[in-house]
């Protein structure tokens, strides 16, 4: 019989604090840090098994006979493939059949289905009992079943040096026992100097990676001829490092398809040299550069919230991504951007203006603008207040944008409905001052919150498709 024990509570029989719901997993007091950890839990790979799988059966018979053991080998397997890991071991006790029934099928493996009902959202918020015996239920599965595994998410362990030999253990099982899909986030968060584990850099059978919350070891105390040969996705969620870590790994890598970086909290120099990557994210971060230096096949090149608070200006440099569709999110003063030989960038003073200080002039003097004119199909102005010259911007759009297909208006969030029917009203001529007769313009109404249409999942791919086409554009009803 293969046996996972767990106990909640210390000796005294008090159970370790769990966080609150809102916050799932955290209860740091750093409210920047609680945002970055929240932001990169809401983010970890579903598993595909679940705790919380309906069940339904036919009434039993009471003849007492086995009718599920009688089943051919090819659906029980399929049966225990879908159980979480504590469920599948128990199955063991079935029968002599069953026995060898969980270690042949391949093993799913998610920390917190150890965790009294299995809840993600009660991942405890401190170091104690709870946390320790799904660290060693972990340990436990990880020695006892033969592999492969498919799926393993790791995400409620306290580890700090005194781990260092455990975390070298599980890396090792993982690494022979041939992981594909990886989830590893320490807790709690100030543990940033413990590194990751040489050994992990064996595990060449991962196709996706998703690590929070350690520090990147120096890539020259890495054992030579590392390589990930099947990776497609790498996540960087706070993980203290320096610039050519992205170098290192976008090298090791040859057909990673997307690399995305949360959290970075030193200032980060980003050069990007892939023939394989698709799509780089980069979100939440303090970073100072990135250089697309050779990226035949990048296709997204994603920014959001990654200038430090306006305190960081990002250059922006674009020498060959010829497959390059989508780039932002770009704000005057906080990025300059380099494209080939042409440089665009605001002056200082820039950043303090807005379209409501613009002298209405600046559209009727204004040369003709060829990607405008025969380019522009979507363009989509959130904030939108009712201002003059936000108004002469967009009757400038409208007029001289030949191909645009859509217009989209979102108004400032907080305008009363006689304020928003006043500004709609005021926007109705647009319809007749269209150069394209194709073009929509849409009105949204005020259930819009003011929130951010980025998401990471801009990034991911469902085969070798992005299942957000446009991740700029504003969803409104």
């Amino acid at each position: 019989m293969v046996e996972f024990q767990f106990r909640s509570g210390n000796a005294n029989g008090e159970c370790d604090e769990r966080t609150p719901a809102t916050l799932p997993g955290l209860t740091l007091g750093d409210p920047y840090s609680d945002f970055i950890l929240c932001f990169a839990y809401s983010y970890l790979p579903q598993p595909p098994v679940s705790t919380a799988a309906p069940l339904s059966c036919a009434p039993a018979a009471d003849d007492g006979v086995d009718r599920i053991s009688i089943l051919p080998d090819v659906l029980l397997h399929k049966v225990v493939s879908r159980l979480p890991a504590k469920d599948g071991a128990r199955t063991t006790v079935l029968s002599s059949r069953w026995r060898s029934l969980w270690r042949s099928v391949p093993l799913v493996l998610v920390d917190t289905h150890f965790l009294p009902g299995g809840d993600a959202e009660c991942r405890p918020a401190s170091a104690g009992a709870t946390s320790r015996a799904v660290t060693d239920a972990v340990s436990a599965a990880l020695k006892a079943h033969p592999g492969p595994f498919p799926f393993v998410s790791l995400t409620c362990s306290f580890m700090d040096r005194a781990d260092r030999r455990l975390l070298a253990r599980w890396s090792q099982l993982l690494a022979t026992k041939g992981v594909e899909v990886l989830v590893l986030v320490n807790r709690p968060l100030p543990i940033l100097s413990l590194p990751l584990p040489s050994e992990l850099f064996s595990c060449v059978s991962l196709r996706r990676l998703y690590i929070g919350a350690w520090a990147f070891p120096e890539t020259d105390t890495l054992p030579r001829g590392v390589a990930f040969p099947n990776l497609k996705e790498l996540v960087l969620s706070f993980v203290v490092m320096q610039d050519k870590v992205i170098d290192f790994m976008l090298a090791v890598s040859p057909v990673l398809e997307t690399l995305s970086v949360v959290g970075t909290v030193y200032g980060l120099h980003a050069r990007i040299t892939s023939r394989s990557l698709r799509c780089a994210q980069f979100c939440l971060s303090e970073l100072e550069e990135v250089a697309v230096v050779d990226a035949p096949s990048l296709e997204r090149l994603l920014m959001w919230k990654s200038d430090g608070e306006g305190l960081v200006s990002t250059s922006v440099k674009i020498h060959h991504a010829p497959q390059l569709r989508l780039l932002g999110y770009l704000g005057p003063g906080a990025h300059s951007l380099e494209i080939g030989n042409t440089i665009i960038k605001s002056e200082e003073e820039t950043r303090k203006r807005t379209t409501a200080n613009i002298s209405p002039k600046i559209w009727r003097n204004i040369s003709p603008i060829e990607s405008v004119q025969s380019h522009l199909k979507t363009i989509v102005l959130r904030e939108y207040r009712g201002h003059s010259t936000e108004y002469d911007f967009l009757k400038y759009i409208a007029e001289h944008a030949r191909v645009l297909e859509k217009m989209v208006i979102v108004l400032q969030k907080g305008l009363s409905d006689a304020e928003m029917e006043e500004v709609i009203a005021k926007l109705t001529p647009l319809n007749s001052a269209r150069a394209s007769r194709e073009s929509k313009l849409l009105f949204p109404v005020h259930k819009w919150d003011g929130g951010t249409t980025w998401t990471m999942q801009a990034g991911l791919t469902e085969g070798s498709v992005f299942p957000i086409n446009d991740p700029f554009f504003c969803q409104v009803s």
